[in-house]
């Protein structure tokens, strides 16, 4: 969370850019110019659509097993917590849950969206691109590449809540549009991050080089950016509706029972359509948005007269995946031991 808090000068300055609330015109267009390159690469190096696959196949997993702690919450505990604004221990326990499911996810997809963007690298330098070789490549930059796709994670998954429709929503429009104009501001000044993390720095030395970046090409990545959030809220919404569909047609429980007795249910069958949205996403859409960021920062590389490093020892990547390992282990015990723990009566104490 300190580190959350450090790079909180990413979409602040970024924020401060003269008509930056304003998106700009072109940008599906833009987004779509792209395609051609990310297809050509994508067809010579297939590996691309593997590694979408894998960060697809995480996020699948990771939401599943998120899904499993709502089948631990009483019924009684989700009524109060629809009729009453207080924080109950169920609440700050699924929070914490829910950002350890986020950092279970960001490990995998910061890896290979990494190798996403190997492959370009590997590409422009006329050398193999293989699953093995980007691994190479992409593993000394563990570190970074998995606490910037945290940290994105969790801003993009709180923001996706903020978007959905609420019983009681007390929020103003006024601070809704705040709140969506801080998002933009993130996603744009952190457009440079994951090339610059590939090119041998750091995570606070990205989100430095990232702002130069978007600066220096500004309406370039704010069409880009505005062409591929356009294609996703479109996907976005499809899966709402899907979603909606998807139970007039399956009854999750007897029409006598509240729906609180089937949150569980409710948001495990809710996974069709997310997963399958979230298909087009990773495989198509994703894949096209990390090249073209990579190939715009490719340009911006040469114009400074800066030369890509490229490293090899994968050495520096063992402590991120031993820490990675002890986070899905820490998940796995609070899983199967859930009672043990207190995890399970916590759940069920009310807000007081």
């Amino acid at each position: 969370m300190n580190i959350l808090k450090r790079l909180h000068f990413v979409r602040e300055e970024i924020s401060e850019i003269p008509g930056i609330d304003e998106k700009p015109s072109g940008g599906v267009k833009s987004f779509v110019s792209r395609i051609g390159y990310a297809l050509s690469l994508g067809f010579k190096e297939k590996e691309i659509f593997f590694f979408g696959f894998l960060q697809w196949s995480a996020i699948a997993l990771a939401y599943l097993l998120w899904v499993q702690m709502l089948d631990w919450i009483p019924e009684e505990i989700w009524e109060m917590a629809a009729e009453s604004d207080d924080v109950s221990p169920a609440d700050i326990i699924l929070t914490i849950w829910s950002f350890f499911c986020v950092g279970v996810a960001s490990y995998p997809v910061g890896i290979f969206t990494g190798c996403m963007g190997a492959t370009h690298f590997l590409h422009k330098q006329n050398r193999e691109s293989t699953v093995a070789t980007c691994l190479k490549f992409v593993l000394p930059h563990s570190w970074p590449l998995w606490l910037f796709h945290w940290i994105d994670g969790w801003i993009t998954t709180k923001q996706i809540l903020e978007r959905l429709p609420k019983e009681n929503d007390h929020g103003s429009a006024v601070s809704r549009a705040a709140n969506e104009a801080l998002y933009y501001a993130w996603k744009l000044g952190s457009a440079g991050m994951l090339p610059s993390i590939l090119t041998g720095n750091g995570l606070i030395a990205s989100g430095k080089t990232s702002i130069l970046f978007v600066k220096d090409n500004f309406m370039a990545i704010a069409k880009l950016r505005a062409g591929y959030s356009s294609l996703c809220w479109i996907v976005g919404i499809a899966a709402y509706v899907g979603t909606i569909g998807l139970f007039l047609f399956i009854d999750i429980g007897p029409a006598e029972e509240t729906i609180y007795s089937h949150i569980y249910e409710f948001y495990l069958w809710a996974a069709v359509p997310i997963v399958i949205s979230l298909s087009i996403i990773m495989l198509l859409l994703r894949p096209i948005y990390v090249l073209a960021l990579c190939d715009l920062y490719s340009d911006y590389l040469e114009s400074k007269d800066i030369a890509p490093t490229l490293p090899s020892s994968t050495s520096k990547g063992t402590s991120a995946m031993v820490a990675f390992g002890l986070v899905c282990l820490m998940l796995t015990v609070a899983y199967l031991w859930r009672d043990a723990l207190g995890i399970t009566q916590l759940l069920a104490t009310p807000a007081y």
